[in-house]
Parts: structure tokens; sequence; C-alpha cells
């Protein structure tokens, strides 16, 4: 809703157009939920947003993954109800197809691949959908469906969620469970996270082997193991660095690719998730 008030002009900000444009966030916020479902299943988590996680409801169960295809189902119903007579409901349909073949919610650290690897993982986990999606979604409902004006969107904001991700992985181990809402389980489900790649980048061969004998294991002295060499890799400082860094670097990104969108739309976004505790 924020991206298309600033960029539809008064004209276009009618009662309908504004109901589309809520109705189009609503189909943003359940195909996330979509995805959530299925990834607390996959990860076996216990909470979510400070409650269980929805398959641990009682008598819900794995009859969440169902819900989870229903949750998603529903988007593409909503989204011809509510636009499908727009010019641009064949643009919003392709964006959310697009964004769900991409999204892979699930990957294992595989001890030897690192950064590149780790990027990829984070473009399609949740830079497209996180960032892209709803920004997109709105440009499009606005008029705006330019290749050039939509790749320059992409630019930053794929980069924006990278920095994100990097966030959501350092907020996994080191985050408040009761700012967060969840109990981070990255080490126990042996995630491809920054942390574990950053620390594979600064291990001696001693440290590597304490990795590989207790990373990916549920067994709470194993875990505890991994935390204490995180911590003597020096790992919250190297977040804090990179935090900075990346920070400046998106301001380089908006200042360079936001030649025609308003700077403002990712300003608010960069923003919102700096220095975030949650």
């Amino acid at each position: 809703m924020a991206t298309f008030r600033r960029l539809a002009g008064p004209e276009r900000q009618d009662p309908e157009s504004l109901r589309c444009a809520l109705a189009v966030g609503w189909c943003i916020e359940l195909f996330q939920a979509f995805f959530l479902v299925a990834d607390d299943i996959m990860d076996a988590s216990l909470t979510r947003r400070g409650q269980l996680c929805w398959y641990k409801k009682e008598g819900i169960g794995l009859d969440a993954i169902n819900d989870a295809f229903l949750l998603e189902s529903s988007v593409y119903r909503l989204l011809r109800r509510y636009c499908g007579q727009q010019p641009y409901y064949l643009h919003l349909l392709e964006l959310f197809l697009q964004t769900c073949a991409s999204f892979r919610p699930k990957e294992e650290l595989k001890l030897g691949l690192g950064s590149a690897l780790y990027k990829a993982i984070v473009k399609y986990k949740t830079a497209f959908y996180s960032f892209y999606l709803p920004v997109a979604a709105a440009m499009y409902m606005a008029g705006i469906d330019g290749k050039e004006e939509h790749e320059d969107a992409k630019a930053i904001l794929l980069e924006m969620g990278e920095f994100f991700q990097i966030q959501d992985d350092f907020l996994d181990c080191y985050g408040d469970p009761a700012l967060t809402g969840k109990v981070g389980t990255d080490i126990q489900d042996n995630k491809c996270s920054w942390l574990v790649v950053q620390c594979l980048q600064r291990a001696t061969p001693q440290q590597r082997q304490i990795l590989e004998e207790n990373y990916g294991s549920k067994e709470p002295q194993k875990v505890a193991k991994v935390k204490e060499l995180y911590d003597a890799l020096g790992m919250q400082a190297a977040f804090r660095e990179y935090e900075e860094s990346s920070y400046g670097r998106l301001q380089e990104l908006i200042g360079r690719h936001a030649r025609r969108l308003p700077r403002d739309i990712f300003l608010d976004l960069a923003h919102k998730i700096y220095k975030r505790q949650k």
C-alpha cells in the first residue's frame, strides 16, 4: 500500500483502486503464511511469532501441509476476484507464479561450499518474495510495467533481501526469543546460514573439525559447542561490521538505480530493517 500510494497519481487512488491494492497486500500476506507453515514443518520448529507453530496446534499435525496448499490456492482466487478485470492482472499472476516457482525454503549446509551458494539461496528464499514481490506488484498496479524500471527495482531489492536474510540468520542464533517470537533452529537443522559460512572462512583446521562433528545435531551440548565456536571467532562483531558496510552499499545502489522511481520507496524499506531486533 505504501508503494502504491507513492507511485499512483491522485487519479489512480480512487476507492476501487485502493481496494484492489489492499487485496493484493493481503494476497502477499497469505503467500508468506503458506511459505511459513510449510517451512516450520520442514524445520521441526516449535514457535512462530510468539505462538506455537500451526502444525504443533492440537488436532492439526501434518494436516498443516494441506492447510499450506489452501493458503496458496486462496491467493489466486483472491487475485482473480479483485483484480481479474484490471489491465495489470496478468502481470500480477505471472509475478506470484514466478515467486512461488523460485522459492526454496530449506537448504542444508554443504561443508566446502561458501558465499556463492549462500547468495543463491538467499536470492530465492527471501529476497524475491519479501522485497521484490510487494514493490513490483505496486509498480504494475500503478501502470509501471517497463523492463528497465523493474530491473532497477530488482537490483536494489534483491540486495536488500540479502541484507534482511543475513540479519535473520544472526537473530536465529543471537536474537531474544521474546522479541523474535521463535526459538532459532538453524544449527540443529544444518542450515546453510550466514554465520556458519563466515565461520568456515575464518576457522582453523581444528575449528573446522569441531563444526563437522557438531553442526547439524539436535543434541543441546553439540549446539552449545557450535555457539561457543561462533563466539570464539567473533561472529557478533563480524555481523555488526557487515551490517554497517551493507547499509552503506544499499544507499549507493538506491542512488544508482532509483532513477525513474521515488527513492523514498527504497529508503523507507531500508530504514525499517536497519538494526532490527525481530
